[in-house]
């Protein structure tokens, strides 16, 4: 089967309670999964809300960045937990492939250094595998730490081979080819960019890739933070949305298919032809007949730190 069904899941996490957003997490799956979709993508760091504090507080600010860490922290993922376990219970009850946005934890150390992660989870409701994000852009760097070549992969599902960079890696030429020499078919593309340039740039790596791109952002407003995170109060009086979305799927010819979905919470569905990839690679394949590997040397380093 060539033709399918995939789904982005703009939703709002409950902000820093791992507990709540898994459980709305694993309805999206159940109700992606009950209209058909074979692959659901969710926003970056979904699990549990992205840290914009790292924008509105001074480093100065020891005190207050470090009572926002240990919360964040102890909302993080640990790989596998029983916040894996219950996506992966949704996953197979739903017969979808999951692709999970998530603070997750260093649990092969300390278990107190964040990464910046995308979890796989097929339809069978098994682990496949994670990304973590090679370099935060910016105030990110005080939350998270660098990934490593290891986990450039790509996973098969009922909707295709499917692998994920997260927001600003999807700026990195060499990681989206990395990607692209995986076989990938769908991208998954979870960030917290919601500019016009970032779905520009998005349309341009689905015509690049020859493949199918799922640009994922969650949706949130100011008072989806609870009041007793001061930080709410650094945004500008009478501002509604942080972030209003604006996520969409791509198809191999860079035009958009579904969304973009502004300033509201939903799933987006987008039917895929698979021969489209063939279509679209038949004049342009950037890791076939584009290659020319006689005058270009491309390689991983896959050894983790």
């Amino acid at each position: 089967m060539t033709k399918t069904k995939i789904a982005a899941a703009q939703l709002t996490p409950v902000f820093l309670n791992k507990e709540k957003t898994v459980k709305k997490a694993c309805e999206a799956i159940l109700e992606a999964g009950a209209k058909g979709a074979k692959v659901i993508v969710f926003p970056e760091a979904f699990i549990s809300g992205y840290p914009d504090w790292v924008w509105l507080i001074p480093n100065s600010k020891g005190a207050d960045l470090n009572a926002l860490y240990v919360e964040l922290v102890e909302n993080a993922v640990t790989i596998p937990d029983n916040s894996t376990n219950q996506l992966c219970e949704a996953a197979k009850q739903a017969g979808i492939s999951v692709v999970m946005g998530m603070h997750e934890r260093n649990s092969e150390t300390s278990g107190t250094s964040l990464y910046n992660s995308l979890l796989f989870i097929s339809d069978e409701g098994e682990i496949t595998g994670k990304h973590r994000k090679l370099i935060p852009t910016g105030g990110e760097r005080l939350i998270w730490a660098q990934g490593d070549g290891s986990t450039f992969k790509s996973y098969d599902t009922k909707a295709g081979k499917i692998a994920g960079l997260i927001c600003w890696e999807n700026y990195m030429p060499l990681a989206r080819n990395a990607v692209y020499e995986t076989g990938a078919q769908i991208l998954a593309a979870p960030t917290w960019d919601k500019s016009p340039n970032w779905q520009q740039s998005m349309q341009h790596n689905a015509r690049e890739g020859g493949l199918f791109v799922v640009s994922t952002c969650m949706a949130i407003r100011k008072n989806d933070i609870p009041d007793e995170y001061d930080f709410k109060n650094l945004y500008p009086e009478g501002r509604e949305w942080i972030n209003p979305g604006n996520s969409c799927i791509i198809d191999p010819k860079g035009q958009i298919i579904a969304g973009p979905l502004e300033a509201e919470e939903g799933i987006l569905y987008a039917d895929i032809d698979l021969n489209t990839i063939t279509e679209a690679k038949r004049m342009f394949d950037v890791v076939g007949h584009y290659s020319r590997p006689d005058v270009f040397n491309f390689s991983v380093k896959t050894n983790q730190k």
